[in-house]
């Protein structure tokens, strides 16, 4: 086996490598490889316990064919975060999932794997095959910051400027967000308002999380104090807000393709 599975199954198939994928295609493609779709990139990590192990891992990603335009990562001191966008589409192509395979099969040539972090609490191997307890973690995802406007030509400059962020690849201008270039901080959006609302807190946090996770993120929110304000728009997303009003969106690929149906209500706590 050449490592790449599905991937590789995938191109063979008569895709286009370039054509952009449905957010449901990419979820699909790479779900069950310990991957997740999350607002536009593949996401995973590799928990390896040290940071040369991070490096080594990372230095293998970025050797593979055709990382250039498509591979960012992130090297802490014990995991690696990995993220793949067809840069020149600002999304997700065949070409991704290729590689998404690929790294996947890079991880195991460690003994190590891929991993989205849903449903554990950053339990990962030590280099040696070894369970490793004890790190903290949480599933991949995304923060960005909203901010309500009634005008948005003359409020955007302001923040572009005082953050010395840029428009996002192939945007400029109105309506479209505005970026870290380094890809440090999170994404600014902005919220077009029809009038004033006093009764609101005019920034929110949009929390991005992987599919799979949003259910369990909601009901921790919950039991920590939260609110749920509305689930109209799930399961593309939910509005919560703290026990002082200020607002949080938790978000999901889900319920965005066209013809998608939005059913993503919460369940009722379990008793006991």
């Amino acid at each position: 086996m050449d490592g790449m599975g599905q991937g590789s199954q995938y191109s063979q198939a008569g895709h286009d490598l370039d054509r952009k994928l449905s957010r449901t295609e990419a979820s699909h493609a790479v779900t069950g490889l310990g991957w997740r779709y999350v607002l536009g990139d593949l996401r995973t990590e590799v928990l390896t316990g040290s940071l040369p192990l991070a490096a080594d891992v990372a230095a293998r990603a970025a050797a593979l064919p055709h990382a250039q335009g498509h591979l960012r990562m992130d090297i802490r001191q014990d995991r690696v975060v990995l993220m793949l966008q067809t840069a020149t589409a600002g999304w997700v192509t065949p070409r991704d999932v290729e590689l998404a395979h690929r790294i996947s099969a890079v991880a195991e040539e460690f003994r190590l794997t891929t991993q989205a972090g849903t449903g554990q609490a950053g339990t990962g191997q030590d280099g040696t095959g070894q369970e490793e307890t004890g790190q903290e973690g949480r599933s991949v995802q995304v923060l960005e910051i909203a901010i309500d406007v009634l005008d948005m030509a003359t409020v955007r400059p302001f923040w572009q400027a005082v953050l010395g962020y840029v428009d996002e690849p192939g945007d400029d201008g109105p309506p479209n967000g505005l970026i870290d270039p380094l890809g440090q901080g999170p994404a600014l959006w902005f919220q077009q308002m029809d009038e004033p609302r006093p009764q609101r807190n005019r920034i929110h946090l949009d929390v991005s999380v992987p599919h799979d996770e949003a259910h369990q993120r909601i009901q921790d929110t919950i039991a920590a104090g939260g609110t749920l304000l509305s689930d109209a728009e799930a399961p593309a997303f939910w509005v919560l807000a703290d026990p002082e009003g200020n607002e949080a969106c938790i978000c999901t690929w889900q319920g965005r393709d066209p013809g998608s149906v939005r059913e993503g209500r919460v369940p009722e706590p379990e008793a006991g």
